[in-house]
């Protein structure tokens, strides 16, 4: 496992935006003002706590970093009865806590799997907001036919209607359950890695059990989005963002669309940078590497 300098313990904030409160880790650099304010969006079934191997480094460099936790995921906001999680809900978040936490300045963003098409779709929306964007295995998944929205639909019916079932839906098991899981969903991860991860990534459940917990996540986050994905859509965005953009890459081992060539080449302005053998967690298994990348393309 690489690794970034030991990192500092984060400021939790709580903000309040798009009527929701949500939950940010910030570092902040020792001494003097920040060169700027970096916001770094985690990925599906991630949390902000996992970019504990990366903010560090770019704190230490003079950068305010700021991690959030995306609604339904970590120690984030939860919808409401009735509610539920759209990428359109992530963006309208991202928009406000920019301007609740840098009002005067706007700021470079950088998302990763997921957080990678919250933080293109974000910057094509409100591109005078955004400096720089960087994109880590971001590029949205393959692309669906609007022939699929109907069998979506149902399916995200069908999805929502049986967590509701369950209650909270959470579940419990064993710490060394919920690390097999971890290690099923990424193979290629270093089992040590993913252990450092998982703390992040679980909450204690000790009334199930000894050593029991669950996934902090929504588990609604777990059914199907009525919403199909289209690639004309995303270029649509990605033509919108006016700043420099960085395109990040985890290697042969990394998610690569058919169709990657053509959503990079939707972008008027963008730098690209592969760190070999990777894969799609970039900041959990190169964080060196990464952090590297990101001081350089930040200035």
């Amino acid at each position: 496992m690489s690794s970034s300098p030991s990192p500092s313990p984060p400021r939790s904030l709580e903000v309040t935006a798009n009527e929701l409160v949500h939950h940010v880790l910030e570092w902040r650099p020792d001494g003097g003002p920040a060169r700027g304010t970096v916001f770094l969006l985690h990925g599906y079934m991630d949390a902000a706590g996992t970019w504990d191997l990366v903010a560090p480094a770019l704190a230490a460099a003079g950068h305010r970093v700021l991690a959030p936790d995306l609604r339904g995921f970590g120690d984030g906001a939860r919808v409401g009865c009735g509610g539920y999680y759209h990428f359109a809900d992530y963006v309208f978040d991202v928009v406000d806590l920019v301007d609740a936490l840098s009002p005067d300045a706007p700021v470079a963003l950088v998302g990763h799997s997921m957080g990678g098409t919250v933080a293109t779709l974000t910057t094509g929306t409100a591109p005078e907001r955004v400096s720089r964007l960087v994109v880590i295995e971001g590029l949205g998944p393959p692309d669906m036919q609007p022939d699929a929205a109907p069998t979506r639909m149902r399916s995200w019916i069908e999805g929502v209607r049986k967590v509701r079932s369950r209650g909270d839906g959470r579940g419990s098991f064993p710490r060394p359950e919920a690390l097999r899981r971890l290690a099923l969903n990424h193979p290629g991860v270093p089992r040590d890695v993913l252990a450092s991860r998982l703390e992040h990534l679980v909450v204690d459940r000790a009334e199930d059990g000894d050593d029991h917990v669950a996934w902090k996540s929504d588990p609604l986050h777990r059914t199907t989005s009525p919403v199909p994905f289209f690639a004309s859509v995303f270029g649509a965005f990605a033509a919108k963002v006016s700043c420099p953009a960085l395109f990040v890459s985890g290697g042969a081992r990394g998610f690569h669309p058919a169709d990657e060539d053509a959503r990079l080449g939707a972008f008027a302005s963008l730098e690209r940078v592969v760190v070999e053998d990777a894969g799609h967690m970039v900041h959990w298994t190169k964080p060196i590497d990464l952090s590297s990348a990101l001081l350089r393309f930040l200035g």
